[in-house]
């Protein structure tokens, strides 16, 4: 009988140690969603307090929802559903700005929003008015594929293309700023995290990434 208790015990470890390993990735997972980051240098020096329902920027787009018929009317978009309310598991707030030569442009109120006769939806992901504060508000850390939230979610559920050559319609060079740090990659995988500050500057001249307060309890 010692070598089944032995492998009992075996087990019971192995099951242990995967049980503290899932807890370790789950904590990790959290802490790392929620962290405020520390603007860079680069950022403008003195902060720019952001208000809610304050506008911000050029306003391009003149429907009130700005989703467009590529975008999400309610059902799930990469992983992301709509729901009948706002959920608190994972609630974060993450700003973007958007400059096309050198102008700010403003991020549109309701993104993520799906009206209709029945009272409609709210993703996971949206905005509530045209300041550029982006509302993550979730039933879960992490999507149903994996990996963290991210901008190019907010702009599939938009239904307006992100790339290194164009965004929202407006068309050339991307540069990409994540908390006053140059981003490289590619920009629809900035993660969206708490008090996370993206800037999208297309074309020419850039400006220097600005450096946003959000409003206090976000």
């Amino acid at each position: 009988m010692r070598p089944v208790y032995i492998g009992i015990g075996i087990a019971l470890v192995a099951l242990i140690l995967g049980f503290a390993g899932f807890n370790w990735w789950q904590n990790r997972t959290v802490q790392q969603a929620y962290a405020t980051p520390t603007p860079a240098p680069t950022a403008t020096s003195k902060p720019i307090q952001v208000s809610n329902g304050e506008s911000i920027g050029t306003k391009f787009v003149k429907s009130k929802y700005p989703v467009t018929p590529q975008g999400g009317h309610g059902q799930p978009v990469d992983g992301v559903a709509c729901g009948a309310m706002e959920y608190n598991v994972l609630h974060v707030h993450s700003h973007l700005a958007l400059f096309y030569n050198g102008k700010q442009m403003q991020i549109p109120q309701f993104i993520g929003l799906a009206p209709n006769l029945a009272g409609g939806c709210l993703y996971w992901i949206h905005t509530h008015d045209p300041s550029g504060i982006i509302h993550i508000e979730a039933p879960d850390i992490s999507p149903p594929q994996g990996g963290p939230y991210t901008l190019g979610m907010l702009f599939d559920i938009w239904g307006q293309p992100l790339t290194n050559a164009g965004v929202a319609g407006f068309n050339g060079p991307v540069t990409a700023y994540v908390n006053g740090m140059k981003y490289d990659g590619d920009p629809r995988t900035i993660p969206l995290r708490a008090h996370q500050q993206i800037v999208l500057e297309v074309g020419t001249p850039l400006v220097p990434p600005p450096n946003y307060t959000l409003p206090a309890g976000l």
